[in-house]
């Protein structure tokens, strides 16, 4: 039996070509050529003030919020129906995430629930472009700017997704970007720090590095320079073996998201009549980065055990993300209905370049008979 993964890198022979260089230049750490190269090609490509290439997203997020100035006992508005990292940042800094709930279509953060949210504590909201898709930018650049808040985009999944023409990544003054091992372009772990601002870039970058910047550099120089630890930095540099990786990955985005999109609108049509689930929502105005691919399920059908009939034939399935509000870390008065019932409700079924047609048939013919079966009688009620 053909076993069909939720995640597979599109890593090959190019890519080795590129650690292959960074092995014979004898500098493999973080900060040297290929990742000063990499940032170079991260500045230019979307337009910002400065790029950081980092370890992961997560040092993205909390190095964007301490050069924001979040502090302990501000609060920042996050969204509810994602990865738990944006609020783990604001925990970084001893600040307050406050949950906004989402939209039931596109599970992106709701414009109106964060109106609601913001207090005389409110500094900032991070939106969040969920499993690829864009969030509504407009109407939440339209907010921050009315209550002089910061907005940050969290486009950890969103790598060659777009709103309204303009690329993830670019969408906020900020941006944050992943490059793990599942995203459209990968080095196995990494992220992207994106900011408008060159000086807020300049401060992250020495933040992550220690405090005391790039060591290369320095090596460099005539003389013995001896650097000086002026503030408490961090280590969230990426490695030069990573960036060599990336500069590669960056020249396929194109290439990678076309496959997905293949892949998308295959299942789209697979299971666009299969009543007992819903199919992704994408609005007109964006473009879906497709970093993986979510069935919500009609209430009466037992998630649990269709995922258990996919496993058991090979086929990679997950729950999807999470509603951070229910994580016993965050659980608090207060509520998202929406994203809880999303959490409870979602599917990922494999999503990546790798599969084929034959592949794709396969899940949505073993998908729809898991649902059939799994169903509560006289349930039948469609998803939405």
């Amino acid at each position: 039996m053909e076993t069909i993964p939720l995640v597979h890198a599109s890593l090959g022979e190019q890519e080795l070509a590129a650690v292959a260089e960074v092995f014979s230049s004898g500098w493999p750490a973080g900060q040297g050529p290929s990742g000063k190269a990499l940032e170079a090609e991260l500045a230019e490509r979307y337009g910002v003030g400065d790029a950081l290439a980092l370890s992961n997203c997560g040092a993205a997020l909390h190095l964007s919020l301490l050069a924001l100035g979040v502090a302990p006992g501000d609060e920042v508005i996050v969204a509810d129906y994602t990865f738990p990292a944006p609020a783990h940042a604001v925990r970084y800094v001893g600040a307050e995430p406050v949950f906004a709930d989402v939209r039931a279509d596109t599970g992106t953060v709701d414009p109106r629930a964060v109106a609601d949210l913001i207090g005389p504590r409110t500094v900032g909201v991070i939106a969040v472009d969920t499993v690829g898709l864009p969030a509504d930018y407009a109407e939440l650049q339209s907010l921050a700017d009315r209550h002089g808040l910061f907005l940050v985009e969290d486009a950890a999944c969103a790598v060659g997704a777009t709103y309204r023409g303009r690329e993830a990544g670019t969408l906020a003054p900020v941006a944050c970007l992943s490059f793990h091992g599942r995203k459209g372009a990968t080095s196995g772990e990494g992220g992207a720090l994106l900011a408008a601002d060159p000086a807020l870039g300049a401060g992250a970058r020495l933040r992550s590095s220690f405090g005391i910047g790039s060591i290369f550099e320095q090596s460099q120089e005539v003389g013995l320079p001896i650097p000086v630890f002026e503030e408490i930095g961090y280590n969230y540099k990426l490695s030069d073996i990573a960036a060599a990786i990336l500069r590669v990955q960056l020249g396929r985005i194109g290439e990678l998201l076309d496959r997905r999109s293949a892949v998308a609108a295959r299942y789209g049509e697979l299971l666009a009549d299969e009543e007992l689930l819903t199919v992704p929502t994408v609005p007109q105005d964006r473009t879906h980065a497709w970093q993986s691919y979510m069935v919500t399920l009609d209430p009466g059908v037992d998630r649990a055990a269709v995922a258990a009939d996919l496993r058991s034939q090979g086929i990679g399935c997950g729950h999807g993300t999470w509603a951070c509000h229910l994580q016993p870390v965050y659980a608090k008065e207060g509520s998202c209905p929406v994203s809880a019932d999303l959490f409870r409700r979602n599917l990922a079924i494999p999503m990546h370049a790798e599969l084929d047609t034959q592949q794709v048939e396969r899940v949505a013919e073993v998908l729809r008979d898991a649902v059939r079966t799994h169903a509560r009688p006289h349930g039948g009620r469609r998803a939405g």
